[in-house]
């Protein structure tokens, strides 16, 4: 149960910190800037906001569970990562932390939208910001990436968990862009110090995350590779 939890803990705190890391966050200042035309219709802008923020979630969600599903439901592939997930962890964990604190650079391929896809999503009215989302959400950076496919994955298959983990990922990476529709609806001013802060905040959570992930890391490969502590 304490493993769960710890986990469960883990997944939403990822997920957090994938909604404020450089590359989503630029995305979701786009989205910001997208939503903040209907600034006049408080509502709206509301609205649009949650859709946009369930739109990615939900990408995230879907995402996972489809992933973890398929893996566990292969019994050769799942008995093999139950048996030897303590012993991959390590390696994952200190392989993520080192790009968090960009020790390693990685090149992924991003999506992105142009202009002219923007103005597509646009067309489709209050529902083209969930489109929105789904389709920001798609665009993976190095560290989005390494946090979705080097943590969360990982962590949601030791788990054995296909939704619950994924649920929680998906509501931490909503959380700061449901935060941000708040501010767009009812103080549109404070939106620009608050990406400023969160830009800062971010620097720091990013590099503590990944220390701890490294920290973590060597302690699971001295635990269950070197059988230090056995």
């Amino acid at each position: 149960m304490s493993e769960l939890f710890l986990g469960a803990l883990s997944a939403l705190w990822v997920g957090i910190l994938t909604s404020i890391s450089p590359c989503p966050l630029a995305t979701n200042i786009a989205a910001i800037s997208f939503i903040s035309r209907r600034i006049s219709r408080t509502r709206v802008v509301f609205l649009m906001g949650l859709l946009y923020t369930l739109g990615r979630m939900l990408t995230y969600v879907i995402l996972a569970i489809l992933l973890v599903t398929s893996i566990l439901s292969i019994p050769q592939v799942s008995h093999i990562l139950q048996k030897y997930m303590n012993k991959l962890l390590g390696p994952i964990l200190i392989f993520v932390g080192m790009i968090l604190l960009e020790l390693i650079h990685i090149n992924v391929s991003s999506s992105g939208l142009t202009e002219k896809m923007q103005k597509r999503v646009e067309a489709g009215g209050i529902w083209g910001a969930g489109l929105l989302g789904f389709l920001f959400a798609l665009s993976f950076c190095p560290i989005s990436a390494a946090l979705f496919f080097g943590s969360l994955i990982p962590l949601s298959v030791k788990c054995s968990s296909s939704l619950m983990l994924p649920a929680l990922y998906g509501i931490g990476t909503g959380l700061p862009v449901f935060l941000f529709a708040l501010l767009i609806a009812f103080g549109a001013q404070s939106v620009g110090k608050t990406f400023n802060k969160l830009t800062q905040l971010e620097w720091w959570t990013r590099r503590i995350t990944g220390i701890i992930f490294i920290l973590i890391g060597i302690y699971f490969c001295l635990a269950h590779i070197f059988a230090i502590f056995q």
